[in-house]
């Protein structure tokens, strides 16, 4: 359990400890609302992106079996050669929020499929396979970027989640037990004081009620 710094045990320091503890009372209540709603935003996510996965999946089992046929035809040398020049694909990002945490959408996405001509390769020197493998990964490569977004805004709620979780559990299971204890050792001590003080003035009472007045010498 996590242990606070001791304070003298003062009515002041009494209130100042029970407003420390309602804030964190506050706290906790606010955490938990917003770890519900990250929950529900990264379920209302998921669904999508395991379908996006899903198909990723599919086409990369379309995919590679084709630049296996085409390594099989000619070589990895041939197969290089066929992918020449290679291409720059230029994505448009804009910087977006999702429950305050900062993620990034697609503005833009170029097209990613291209036909022989702008692949710049002759149709009898590339062969069916060789296009064939161009036209699975170009679909794959375009699945591949439209879904990235999505995955990397269900790692960023996943990552707050699991921080927001270990927020409310510190706030829970240490630091509020540790200022409920301090409240109620700081009550005990000023409840033990005043018991002290109310013994003493009552003792102090009954000596002084007992005590008979000195008469002085009388003179003649």
């Amino acid at each position: 359990m996590r242990t606070l710094e001791r304070i003298s045990p003062t009515r002041m320091n009494l209130l100042r400890a029970m407003k420390r503890l309602d804030r964190t009372r506050k706290g906790i209540v606010l955490l938990r609302r917003k770890r519900e709603a990250l929950v529900s935003e990264f379920f209302r996510r998921a669904r999508p992106a395991a379908e996006a996965r899903r198909l990723i999946g599919e086409q990369a089992r379309r995919s590679y079996p084709a630049l296996l046929r085409t390594l099989a035809l000619h070589a990895e040398s041939g197969a290089r050669a066929l992918g020449w020049p290679s291409r720059e694909v230029v994505v448009s990002l804009r910087p977006s929020q999702v429950w305050g945490i900062p993620v990034s959408e697609i503005v833009e996405l170029p097209p990613i499929g291209r036909s022989l001509d702008d692949r710049g390769t002759a149709p009898g020197s590339t062969g069916l396979a060789a296009a064939e493998a161009a036209a699975e990964f170009e679909k794959l490569v375009s699945l591949i970027l439209s879904s990235a977004p999505e995955e990397m805004v269900l790692r960023r709620l996943g990552d707050e989640l699991a921080r927001t979780s270990r927020q409310v559990n510190m706030l829970e299971q240490r630091l509020a037990p540790a200022m409920r204890e301090q409240v109620a050792t700081i009550r005990r001590v000023l409840d033990e004081r005043e018991r002290d003080e109310h013994l003493r003035s009552t003792f102090l009472s009954e000596r002084m009620g007992r005590a008979t007045p000195r008469r002085g010498r009388e003179w003649k």
